[in-house]
């Protein structure tokens, strides 16, 4: 009588994910994450478990929940930067690429409102300490700056201090973006589009060229 054959012994199922993009992953499924409860509730062995991998292949790519939010607003703030790039160059700059510009910091925030919080939340101060993401926000502040400057030196804004004149602009456009990915603006301007366009008219004639304030 033949022998039975020897069980098989049964493998250990593989991550879902090959290590060539799993941090891709990992960044969108804490972006859905976030959205879906918020940064409290995001951690590295939560968002793991989603895309059934393990801790190991998660420490490769982060080393705890900072560097992994540091990841997701570096990020955003490269999307950002294009976004703001893209509208100021198509709209011809000027007049209408710094309305453009308006508009397209808005669409960003709407579209993208977990990374958006990740940027600009009151956990920033830890993920400024990110080399990467550091470098991003600056790079990503100063297309406003820059456009500042150039209508400035064309005489179509007032030579106040340019950073000071950008963070004056981005506190103003900022409010209407919370605002929108709040759902305070729904069933009026839920994308908030109606209320940048009017706040970035009542900017422009704010900062249109004339003698420095006082």
């Amino acid at each position: 009588m033949a022998s039975a054959a020897p069980a098989r012994r049964k493998r250990k199922p593989a991550d879902r994910y090959h290590h060539g993009d799993l941090r891709r992953s990992l960044i969108d499924e804490a972006a859905r994450t976030i959205q879906a409860g918020g940064v409290e509730h995001l951690t590295l062995r939560t968002v793991g478990e989603r895309l059934g991998v393990s801790r190991t292949a998660l420490y490769r790519h982060f080393s705890d929940k900072q560097a992994l939010l540091a990841a997701v607003g570096r990020e955003g703030f490269v999307t950002l930067r294009a976004a703001l790039t893209d509208a100021w160059e198509q709209h011809g700059r000027g007049r209408a690429g710094f309305e453009a510009m308006g508009i397209a910091y808005v669409r960003f925030a709407v579209t993208h409102p977990s990374h958006y919080r990740v940027m600009f939340g009151g956990f920033v101060e830890s993920c400024a300490k990110d080399a990467d993401f550091l470098a991003a926000a600056t790079a990503a502040f100063g297309v406003l700056v820059d456009s500042i400057v150039e209508q400035q030196r064309a005489g179509l804004i007032r030579r106040d201090d340019p950073e000071l004149m950008a963070r004056f602009i981005w506190s103003a456009v900022h409010g209407a973006a919370m605002l929108a990915i709040d759902g305070q603006l729904r069933g009026v301007d839920a994308q908030g589009e109606a209320l940048t366009r009017y706040a970035t008219a009542r900017l422009r004639a704010a900062i249109a060229a004339g003698e420095a304030m006082p």
